[in-house]
């Protein structure tokens, strides 16, 4: 789905001031019954630490890239680390280990495929469950690709990562605005927090997010790219929670785009759609680039004409996150006990 607008604007018409009031009693009950479930469901403590990348806010803020960071800075410290993720958009319910040989976007859903990229990975709409499954199939720490609000695996290490650009949005609750939850009660369960920017250069706006009197971690992270882009004309497209961060980052890049097609999280590309990208390209002269994310989503005869931009995650204080990763390393032996 894509956003409204009014999520993200808290002032003016844009803000659209009468749906927010005639949202905000279904917004009370969204936050209502999810402090509840976080109250009085149960959690089930696996006998290895479970690390958890969630955020505050529907829609796209860079979680995946952070759990990919994880899982490859867990293995220079010697960890055995898998990632676990519900699959959303996939059609498997799990618990199911990804082979990226054999499965799809359509089967696990796109961020389990580049998971498996950084290490094994499963998917498992019962989270638990999924958590079994790697520990038997030899796992000494787990990243968990979301779940913050999620209870029924209990969390050695809750991350919660924030983009610094939209922050909260209007700050309002689902659907009167983009929180899963409100902001001071997500983050009272937080061990750490990352605010992505869009580079390295502009720091994030601690106090503007009430992230600059927090007695834990805040770190600064962005996304840099893995590769140059592509040479010569591009049209850029994206069916991610912000289309523009990537139109953005590859312009910053150097990247020369003419034109872009946006489509809503996890869009599943019809041939339809494919075929009019194509022709717009051919039109220009062009060539048509993506994200990693939504090229692994597309038809497999597709991804021969298309150039996938991919990008990875960077930290301002990595020795910091890293100090964190080591406690998580420690608590492995020490029967998977949460942090202090």
């Amino acid at each position: 789905m894509k956003a409204p607008a009014f999520w993200t604007v808290s002032e003016g018409r844009e803000a659209a001031p009468l749906v927010r009031a005639l949202l905000s009693p279904l917004a009370a009950i969204y936050a209502w019954a999810g402090a509840r479930r976080l109250r009085t469901a149960p959690s089930r403590q696996l006998p290895v630490p479970v690390i958890c990348v969630g955020n505050l806010t529907l829609g796209g803020t860079g979680k995946t890239p952070v759990a990919q960071y994880l899982l490859q800075r867990l293995k220079t410290l010697g960890a055995a680390p898998f990632a676990l993720s519900r699959g959303y958009g996939g059609s498997e319910k799990g618990p199911l280990r990804v082979d990226p040989a054999h499965h799809g976007a359509a089967e696990v859903g796109d961020e389990p495929l580049l998971l498996a990229q950084a290490a094994a990975a499963i998917i498992s709409r019962d989270r638990p469950a999924g958590g079994e499954l790697a520990v038997s199939e030899g796992a000494s720490v787990i990243v968990m690709d979301d779940g913050h609000q999620n209870p029924s695996l209990a969390k050695t290490l809750s991350i919660l990562v924030v983009d610094g650009q939209t922050g909260w949005g209007n700050g309002r609750v689902f659907p009167a605005g983009p929180l899963r939850e409100p902001v001071a009660a997500g983050l009272s369960r937080a061990d750490a927090v990352i605010v992505m920017m869009p580079d390295g250069e502009r720091a994030p706006d601690y106090r503007g997010l009430g992230l600059d009197e927090l007695e834990i971690p805040v770190l600064h992270a962005w996304l840099k790219a893995s590769a140059p882009p592509p040479d010569g004309p591009l049209i850029a497209f994206a069916g991610i929670g912000r289309p523009e961060k990537f139109y953005d980052a590859l312009s910053a890049a150097g990247g020369n785009i003419i034109d872009t097609c946006s489509f809503g999280d996890h869009h599943a590309f019809g041939e339809g759609e494919l075929k009019y990208m194509f022709a717009l390209a051919a039109r220009h002269g062009a060539e048509l680039v993506t994200t990693e994310k939504d090229w692994v989503r597309l038809p497999r005869h597709a991804r021969e004409r298309i150039a996938c931009w991919p990008v990875e995650a960077a930290f301002a204080q990595p020795a910091v996150l890293d100090g964190l990763l080591q406690r998580v390393v420690d608590a492995s032996d020490e029967n998977a006990k949460p942090l202090a």
